[in-house]
């Protein structure tokens, strides 16, 4: 039998291992930005056009590499960072594997101007697909000027899963962000399609974090500092507060280098214990120093996980380091003495969630409490995870609620309403979602919401890339009700809200949710209404631990049932689960 096994051709090893390295434009930019910080650069730009989808340019003035170390850069497993095996337990550069810029020409075409500080000629490289087209002396500043264009040019099935240029941005300016963070003593700027994005001079790691997120984010940040003999931990974290409930400004860096760890992203939680509300996630960014030889980098391609020798002790010293500044800075959980947490029925005013659920309005769809069993006749079809006998309990709500006693709310999260057969258990989150996604969604495609007229016009300055996805959305968000337009430099002017919100003074935390919701959840496969239409119910929503009286509970079921798909949250999760009397009885005679 004739040998079978060979070899692959350069070319196709470079693409599959461009599969692990470069997934979409924004791993370029991380890959060539970490490039130009390990050359020493203190100035650094990057170009994008078209969301990176086009071309993503990196201009540094680092050391610049020599004719023969330009060509090298593309072979494969070429790289100056380490020499043998131990090397790899002393990393102290962000790049060493060597596969970055090869996997990058495998799949794109590149142009690289480079030239050393003492020679008076750099070096000019043409590479498309991994074939050098050209090889030349050329004049160029010190440094190195790295231009990929056409990513995925020659694999059309991995170009065409790429996202929206929105989507495809976002996860740039994340990439962008994380370096920046890491790196404050190092000058950024950033322009996409010509327009500059980010301008950040050298300076504190306080004054960086200003330029990125915003004034006021300098109020809201809790200095961390702390040594032992294992590791150094120091940076900032957010004032209870400032808890938002989205997550995406948690960051934590080891040896200059973002990492992603959720068992460390649970020590910080654990040190907000009893501060935060259930549900928030503060904001945190944590610099680990320690020796190289402690921890393990080479885990993935991405060198986004790392292992530790000893985890649990950095998981401790980080809860400690978290504890102390927030305790040094005088901040102590505040509890509410009057209320009873578990079982509630009349504790919130009727303001708790006034405007949320029982303000009316012109699109929202008045309760059906007379034909639900024309309603629910479809049951089974439409909903295959709900019980069979749902059907005949829900048709208990006929005539005048034959059945239905006063719903309870049960840890300010769930409501529990009583049927004939037995109970409903509602997540008042979820149902809420449902319910503000159909209206919103409504408005967006039929008719524009009626809008309120604020007293004064509300000046709202956002972090650029809160700006520019709000900038994107502008459109559709006038169709809900907002009357809003930009200002320039990153800052809006708010007229009028939605005519059905009355949570007036706090619009400028909604947009902020919002937005922050928009670039958790970029890559939902939605249209652009529907998108916006969900993310704006999640944050606008009554959340878990918000008290509700009778009333509120009453028309928040009402209008869940009104809904034409109310056994989920645009989210896909449950609005709703039932429970028959024999399940109960059958728990009691086990």
């Amino acid at each position: 039998m004739a040998d079978i096994i060979q070899l692959l051709p350069d070319s196709i090893a470079n693409q599959i291992a461009a599969g692990e390295v470069v997934q979409r434009p924004a791993s370029v930019v991380k890959e060539l930005m970490e490039n130009a910080i390990d050359a020493g650069a203190s100035h650094i730009k990057l170009i994008i056009k078209d969301a990176g989808k086009q071309s993503v340019q990196v201009i540094d003035n680092g050391a610049g590499m020599s004719p023969t170390d330009a060509r090298m850069s593309f072979e494969r497993h070429a790289t100056s960072k380490i020499n043998k095996a131990e090397d790899l337990f002393a990393i102290r550069t962000l790049g060493f594997r060597g596969e970055a810029l090869a996997s990058i020409a495998a799949v794109a075409q590149v142009d690289l101007k480079t030239r050393q500080h003492d020679l008076d000629l750099g070096t000019h490289l043409v590479i498309e697909g991994s074939n050098v087209s050209k090889q030349e002396v050329c004049e160029t500043s010190p440094g190195t000027n790295i231009q990929v264009k056409n990513l995925f040019f020659n694999i059309p099935a991995r170009r065409k899963f790429l996202k929206s240029n929105t989507v495809e941005f976002r996860h740039i300016l994340d990439e962008f962000q994380r370096i920046a963070i890491a790196h404050p003593e190092v000058h950024f700027e950033a322009f996409h399609n010509g327009t500059e994005t980010y301008h950040l001079p050298p300076g504190t790691l306080r004054k960086r974090l200003v330029n990125l997120f915003g004034k006021g984010f300098n109020d809201k940040l809790v200095p961390v500092d702390e040594e032992t003999d294992l590791c150094k931990i120091s940076g900032f974290v957010g004032k209870p507060d400032s808890a938002k409930k989205t997550r995406g400004e948690q960051f934590f860096l080891l040896n200059d280098r973002f990492i992603k760890s959720a068992y460390l992203n649970h020590a910080v939680l654990l040190a907000y214990e009893n501060l935060i509300n259930p549900g928030t996630y503060p904001f945190y960014l944590l610099a680990v120093k320690m020796d190289p030889e402690r921890v393990d980098i080479n885990v993935h391609p991405t060198k986004q996980e790392v292992k530790f020798e000893d985890e649990p002790l950095v998981y401790n010293i980080i809860k400690s380091a978290v504890k102390h500044a927030l305790n040094q800075y005088n901040i102590a959980p505040s509890l509410d003495f009057e209320q009873n947490p578990v079982f509630s029925t009349s504790t919130a005013s009727p303001r708790a969630v006034t405007g949320k659920i029982l303000i009316p309005s012109s699109f929202s769809k008045p309760p059906r409490l007379d034909n639900w069993e024309e309603l629910y006749k479809d049951l089974e079809k439409t909903s295959p995870v709900i019980p069979e006998s749902t059907t005949s309990q829900l048709s208990n709500f006929e005539g005048e609620n034959q059945g239905l006693k006063e719903p309870a709310q049960i840890h300010q999260s769930y409501i529990i309403s009583q049927i004939k057969s037995g109970f409903l258990v509602i997540d008042q989150q979820n149902a809420h979602e449902r319910i503000l996604f159909e209206r919103y969604l409504m408005q967006i495609r039929e008719k524009p919401a009626g809008t309120q007229k604020l007293v004064f016009p509300k000046t709202i300055e956002f972090p650029a890339h809160e700006a520019m996805i709000l900038e994107s959305m502008l459109e559709t968000i006038q169709k809900l009700g907002f009357e809003i337009e930009s200002f320039g430099k990153n800052t809006f002017i708010l007229h009028g809200i939605p005519a059905h919100l009355s949570n007036i003074g706090e619009e400028e935390n909604l947009f902020h949710e919002l937005l922050e919701q928009f670039r958790m959840n970029v890559d939902l496969d939605w249209s652009e209404e529907k998108k916006l239409a969900a993310l704006l119910a999640r944050s606008s929503c009554t959340k878990r631990g918000t008290a509700m009286n009778p009333m509120e509970m009453r028309s928040l079921i009402d209008q869940l049932f009104a809904c034409d798909e109310p056994f989920k949250s645009p989210f896909g999760k449950k609005c709703f689960i039932t429970f028959e009397l024999e399940q109960l009885e059958s728990k009691f005679n086990q």
